[in-house]
Parts: structure tokens; C-alpha cells; sequence
């Protein structure tokens, strides 16, 4: 009788601690994996975020860089992380085409999405004393050197995709160029300013400062409107290339991640996205469009994300 009394009181204790354990999320420093080197938009903007995001969590969000591999060493090393909620990918398109181009097995059905955080608007860009002045430049800077005209990029990363996209709308094969791959943006911008490419798609994160001591120049933005802190640089459509580009990033969990730490983070980055300081910093300074979007509405997102960069994907012969 009195062990039959002793096992509820048990279970009882038992779910309180459990609960209790829960509920004290985050216990420790949470790790945001950055698949990317430093210094690249990827990497400024999910620096800038956690930052605000770890006043509302009370405790530390520390940005570790894992670059490699096509941005798909940083990814797989979460995907195969404990999913206890303390290790964390900050990332972006990269992971669906990587996977469509065959360089991983996985997509983002292997995560566990948290939210959309922001879109930087992408533009074709070169280093300052480029003979090529504008996009609309390019098809013909190509046709009289066939074959000798370098565009940086990372191997199936989203700018691997806005060439393919590009040269397709300007008419451009790409048996005529030479693509390059670099493990991220900030090395193309490297290779730019030392003139080792002729063009490398860029964006406000990496390349303002060096727009601004005019050791690089943007050729064309692909957005529909053009950019307030480049108001003189046309958009890509004005130059008769139909074309929009945006790198979307977000956050992703381990799959199998616990909701309620899901829940925590998605709040944490949201309420630092509130953040007006923060917001005009990302909109202003960083070329980008604060669009937070929550867990479930992002998980409809990504699917229909991929869908479109798989048609992408098959202008480049990675669907063959």
C-alpha cells in the first residue's frame, strides 16, 4: 500500500523537475555556426543579430566560423549536432543548392527552421579600374574575350546560382567564361581588389567600405528599385536584364530540436529584430531588408524557395 502512495509522489517530482529543466532554457552559451569566413554579409549580419538576440535570452550567442567544403562543412557539423538547442546554423540558400547540385545529400527538410531573418539584395560588381562600367557592359566584355573572362564564386552557393541566372538573362554562354570558386564572399572580394577575377556578385555587408574608398564598384543592383546608399548604380533591370537577386537568411536547429527551444530562439531574434537601431543598421548600412518571418510561415517558405532554385538549377545542368 505505502509503494503504491510512493510511485505517483514519484512521477509527480519527476515531471516537475523535467519541466523545470525546461523551462530554464538556455542553461549555457549557445553556438550560432557560421558556414562562411569572417567578415562576409553572412557573417556581419548574424553577428549583429545574435548580439541583440543574447540581451534577450540572458546568455551569451557565440558566432563560430566554419568555413569549407562549399559552405556545407558549417551545415553538416549542426545537422549532425545534439539537438539540445545549443548549437545553431546561421545560414541561407546555400543549403538547398547544395543540395541541388549534388554537393550534399540533405536540404532543409534536415533541419529544424527557426526564422527568416533578413534579404540582402545582391549586385554584379569589380574593382575599380575594370574597363567594364556597367552590367549591360558585360555580355560584350565577354564576347571580344572569349573564354578568359573570370566571375568569382562559391561552388553551389547562392552566387554560384545569381551567375547562372545572370548570364542565361544576358545572353551570355557560360562555355565563354570561367567561373572561379572561393570559400566565401569576403575571399572573392579579396581576389577582386587584387584584380585575380574580372567580376564576383556583391552585396552592402561585405563590399561598402571598399565602394566607399572606391576600390570597387557595383555595376548593377538586382532589386527592383535602386539602393538609397547607392542611388547613382542602376538596377540591373533598368539595364535591360530582367533579373532579381536576394540572399535570405535564417536560422536552422538540429532535426529533432525541442519545441519550447525552437520557441525561445524564434522570440529572442524577433524581439531583436525590433530593435529600430538595429533594423535601420540592417536596412541602411547593410543593404539589406529586415523580414523576419516566424517558425511555421518559414517552413512554407524554404519549400517554396526550393522549388523555384531547382528550375534555377536546371540552367546550369545540376538537375541533368
Amino acid at each position: 500500500m505505502k509503494l503504491k502512495k510512493i510511485t505517483p509522489i514519484i512521477a509527480t517530482l519527476a515531471f516537475a523537475i523535467t519541466s523545470n529543466a525546461q523551462a530554464e532554457y538556455p542553461e549555457k552559451d549557445i553556438r550560432v555556426i557560421i558556414p562562411y569566413s569572417p567578415g562576409g554579409a553572412t557573417d556581419v549580419i548574424f553577428r549583429l543579430t545574435g548580439q541583440e538576440a543574447e540581451k534577450h535570452l540572458e546568455t551569451s550567442i557565440v558566432p563560430v566560423n566554419m568555413a569549407g567544403a562549399g559552405a556545407t562543412l558549417g551545415s553538416r557539423h549542426v545537422k549532425d549536432a545534439k539537438p539540445d538547442g545549443y548549437t545553431i546554423l546561421g545560414s541561407h540558400d546555400t543549403i538547398a543548392t547544395s543540395y541541388l547540385s549534388g554537393a550534399v545529400d540533405y536540404s532543409y527538410d534536415a533541419f529544424e527552421p527557426i526564422a527568416l531573418l533578413t534579404q540582402t539584395i545582391n549586385m554584379a560588381g569589380t574593382y575599380a579600374d575594370h574597363p567594364v562600367d556597367s552590367a549591360s557592359e558585360i555580355a560584350d566584355y565577354v564576347a571580344e574575350n572569349p573564354g578568359e573572362v573570370t566571375f568569382g564564386m562559391t561552388p553551389s552557393s547562392t552566387d554560384h546560382f545569381f551567375w547562372a541566372q545572370f548570364l542565361n538573362t544576358a545572353g551570355i554562354s557560360m562555355d565563354d567564361v570561367r567561373l572561379v570558386g572561393y570559400p566565401g564572399t569576403s575571399d572573392q572580394v579579396s581576389a577582386l581588389i587584387a584584380k585575380e577575377i574580372d567580376f564576383a556578385m556583391l552585396d552592402m555587408p561585405t563590399a561598402r567600405s571598399f565602394f566607399e574608398s572606391s576600390e570597387l564598384k557595383s555595376l548593377g543592383v538586382a532589386h527592383d528599385e535602386r539602393m538609397e546608399n547607392l542611388p547613382e548604380v542602376p538596377t540591373l533591370i533598368e539595364q535591360g536584364i530582367d533579373m532579381r537577386h536576394y540572399t535570405n537568411r535564417g536560422l536552422f536547429a538540429p532535426k529533432g530540436t525541442d519545441e519550447s527551444a525552437l520557441s525561445t530562439l524564434e522570440e529572442a531574434f524577433k524581439k531583436a529584430l525590433d530593435n529600430q537601431e538595429l533594423k535601420n543598421r540592417i536596412n541602411n548600412e547593410l543593404g539589406s531588408i529586415v523580414n523576419f518571418t516566424p517558425r511555421n510561415e518559414y517552413i512554407e517558405y524554404l519549400e517554396e524557395s526550393e522549388a523555384n532554385l531547382s528550375t534555377a538549377a536546371d540552367s546550369i545542368g545540376f538537375n541533368e
